[in-house]
């Protein structure tokens, strides 16, 4: 694994995080949709945003296509569940009720599992290369 591979895999993920949270708001506060059907269309596009950022981007020269999108698109639903899961075990499980350990079980424990996840699924599942082939559009 090489240093420019995690840049280009942050970079595409910054820019997916901004795409969903941007969408949501906008369509939850701007367009007053209910915040189900907000989220849902904010994460898709968020992961087909994540997609072209690291097929085009951090694994350029991988193959790319459909097959590979819906195994991308799998890999993020088992990110996010298991942030739901460090989620529900903190809250339900060990009673920790305030928004600040919500927020520190999903947003920053949960979000640091589920981006270990990720990048391993992205770069064993999606976008598998021979050793030492990768490309990458930051160095």
């Amino acid at each position: 694994m090489r240093r420019a591979e995690l840049v280009g895999f942050a970079l595409a993920g910054i820019c997916a995080y901004a795409a969903d949270l941007g969408l949501f708001v906008w369509l939850r506060s701007g367009l007053g949709w209910d915040p189900i059907a907000a989220k849902s269309l904010s994460f898709v596009v968020g992961c087909t945003v994540a997609y072209v950022g690291n097929a085009f981007g951090t694994y350029r020269g991988s193959r790319a296509g459909r097959r590979q999108y819906v195994v991308f698109f799998a890999v993020n639903i088992a990110g996010a569940l298991v942030q739901l899961l460090c989620l529900g075990i903190t809250h339900y499980g060990l009673g920790l009720t305030s928004p600040r350990a919500d927020t520190l079980s999903g947003a920053v424990f949960g979000m640091a599992l589920a981006t270990c996840l990720r990048f391993w699924g992205t770069r064993t599942l999606v976008f598998p290369v021979e050793r030492g082939t990768r490309t990458s559009w930051t160095g």
